[in-house]
């Protein structure tokens, strides 16, 4: 069945009787007692009173946002499990936050708890507000909140508040109201970058793969490569008894033929210890190269880390730390690298806490400006693949000159920017140990 509540609707083959009532208020059946407050015009004095309004004296135009604000689905789940609701469990959180907002209106069990719930989360801010005495104290606290980013424990405090007047009441609407359209529009961008990212991360895994099949290739290679060498040294050892064990012989046809036999074999055995001699440089040469790709492959493991880090911190929600990484307050100068990317790397530093500066390594930009940049920064990165070799020299010599550190990038690509900044907050982290 279909039930509407005021700002959404509930799909629901089975309604717990505990929300039976609510729905049927929210459906018109029931009269509700709760007190109406009109947001349409700004006449009026909403409470008037000496006390705090209740949840369910509020104006019904102000249950969704305030469910929807000051307390989360978490939050909302586990108090209709404790109401032992039958719905609590498998409803949807468009489902839970209906119903809590068909719960809000009512002066009953429900209605109760969840004032006492929402008074309990947002204690402090309650606690706060109440040494305010007049509307105008009330309003400072309020966009003061805003400006800090506490909006849901100020807006339960603000709406409830005796002082509260009908305008206050709305100017906080309006502004919770606003705020989800800036969420939502922040969440889109955020979405679209997480997007891209996983692109590049699917691209790098793309590439961790091949080289790992190249190294099994090569390691396969290798053993057949020391097989092969250790057979060559059996046959030598073979080759060099039979020549020191022949017996010698009496001159004539035999003794002759023992020559050429020992002649044969004598060639043998040089042609044998030069294939070896082959067999060796190519062991060592086959060993360098999978060195080589096995710090290849570190490094790329290293860089999807730290990229996988930076959508993991792209996906969690706005309450978690601005600067994961403790860099803030660097300053960052990366030379070189693609146009395209400046914003995400820019990106990349404002999450860390630092400030990007930029120079596009002599393409444009002459290179006199690097003098400048270097004195403002802390540190200095440059992609080896992606920047002239005057940038880059200019870059170390002043550096060195100015006791800064820098670091080339192998890559001019997103991740190896991430995995270097991941690794000077390791450093960070040690040193402060």
């Amino acid at each position: 069945m279909n039930i509407t509540l005021g700002c959404a609707v509930v799909s629901s083959p089975v309604l717990s009787p505990v929300l039976l009532g609510h729905f049927a208020e929210r459906a018109g059946i029931l009269p509700s007692p709760r007190k109406v407050l009109d947001l349409s015009d700004g006449a009026g004095d909403r409470a008037g009173g000496a006390r705090r309004e209740r949840l369910w004296e509020l104006s019904s135009n102000l249950h969704c946002s305030v469910i929807g604000t000051c307390l989360s689905t978490a939050d909302l789940r586990q108090f209709f499990v404790k109401l032992k609701d039958p719905l609590a469990k498998t409803a949807s959180e468009h489902e839970i936050h209906s119903l809590a907002v068909a719960g809000a209106g009512r002066r009953d069990l429900p209605g109760k708890l969840l004032h006492k719930l929402l008074d309990k989360k947002h204690e402090t801010h309650v606690r706060r507000f109440s040494k305010a005495s007049t509307l105008e104290e009330v309003r400072a606290l309020w966009r003061d909140s805003v400006e800090k980013g506490e909006v849901p424990g100020a807006y339960w405090a603000t709406l409830t508040h005796p002082a509260t007047d009908q305008a206050l009441a709305r100017e906080a609407f309006c502004e919770v109201h606003m705020l989800s359209h800036l969420m939502g529009q922040s969440n889109r961008a955020d979405i679209k970058r997480l997007r891209t990212l996983e692109a590049e991360l699917g691209a790098r895994d793309e590439k961790i793969a091949r080289q790992e099949q190249r190294l099994a290739q090569m390691a396969a290679a290798q053993a057949a490569l020391a097989r092969e060498a250790a057979q060559l040294r059996a046959d030598l050892r073979h080759a060099l008894e039979q020549s020191h064990a022949a017996p010698v012989e009496p001159d004539g046809e035999a003794g002759e033929a023992l020559r050429r036999r020992l002649g044969d074999e004598q060639a043998r055995s040089a042609a044998l210890a030069e294939r070896l001699v082959a067999r060796d440089a190519a062991l060592g040469e086959s060993a360098r190269r999978i060195a080589v790709l096995e710090r290849e492959a570190e490094d790329l493991c290293r860089e999807v880390e730290a990229l996988e880090g930076a959508l993991a911190s792209a996906a969690e929600p706005a309450a978690a730390p601005d600067h994961p990484l403790g860099l803030s307050g660097l300053r960052f100068l990366y030379v070189g690298g693609r146009p395209k990317q400046l914003d995400q790397l820019r990106a990349f530093a404002d999450k860390a806490g630092g400030v990007l500066l930029t120079h596009d390594g002599g393409m444009e930009e002459t290179v006199t400006l690097l003098p400048g940049l270097v004195s403002q920064a802390d540190i200095a990165f440059f992609p080896v693949d992606c920047v002239s070799h005057l940038a880059s020299s200019q870059v170390k010599r002043l550096c060195r000159e100015a006791g800064k550190p820098f670091i080339p990038l192998r890559t001019s690509g997103l991740a190896s920017f991430a995995a270097a900044l991941d690794a000077l907050a390791a450093q960070g982290a040690v040193a402060a140990q």
